[in-house]
């Protein structure tokens, strides 16, 4: 990030901005729905400006929908196999990627309904959230928030990184998860995501953030 050179901006005219990009956004695949990735380990929110985007998204009529990457974690047995502070079970296997081709990105393909299931597990009871489908008219947003999104090769459209310094991020997320930093750094060095997304927005004051525009 040190040869991108980044504006400060607010979080309201950020969601504006992005919104005013996306608005014309057509799909590579001729898909009536575009996919939108808001990248982001927990500690940097993207969720927030997700939803955000969503409201902006709203007041111009058009429709989306904000759908948590958390609400689709494999189960407690399967993620916490080889322990509760397995760094490489964390990185590669608690995300349930096949549920999120099948229940949210498959619908979402050239020729499918529109019908996404917004959530499928809930990580607190470990049990199935039993969410009904939800429709996405042709021409709505999906807008996926998480950590890890760009190294699925999920079909988005358009990707949002929300960059947090290895200071910044050490020093938002909780001590009692601090055991998952090391897969952020795997993730950087692998993925590169601020070099992969779109936009990188980097909030590592939360009151003041800068993007590169």
């Amino acid at each position: 990030m040190g040869r991108v050179r980044l504006e400060a901006i607010t979080w309201e005219r950020l969601g504006d901005l992005l919104v005013e990009r996306l608005l014309d956004l057509k799909p590579a695949d001729g898909s009536p729905w575009p996919r939108i990735a808001f990248d982001g380990a927990p500690a940097a929110r993207p969720g927030d400006l997700a939803e955000r985007v969503a409201e902006a998204l709203r007041v111009r009529g058009r429709p989306s929908r904000v759908v948590d990457a958390h609400g689709f974690l494999r189960p407690a047995s399967v993620r916490l196999e080889y322990g509760h502070q397995d760094v490489d079970a964390y990185y590669d296997g608690w995300l349930d990627t096949g549920a999120l081709w099948r229940e949210v990105f498959g619908p979402l393909e050239p020729g499918g309904d529109g019908r996404i299931l917004p959530d499928l597990w809930d990580p607190v009871t470990d049990r199935a959230t039993r969410t009904p489908c939800v429709h996405l008219p042709p021409g709505g947003f999906l807008l996926l928030h998480g950590p890890f999104l760009l190294r699925h090769w999920f079909p988005f459209d358009f990707s949002v990184h929300v960059l947090l310094s290895p200071g910044a991020l050490r020093r938002r997320t909780p001590e009692p998860d601090h055991w998952t930093l090391p897969a952020y750094e795997t993730y950087e060095r692998e993925t590169d995501p601020a070099a992969t997304a779109d936009v990188v927005v980097r909030a590592d004051d939360p009151r003041h953030p800068a993007w590169n525009g």
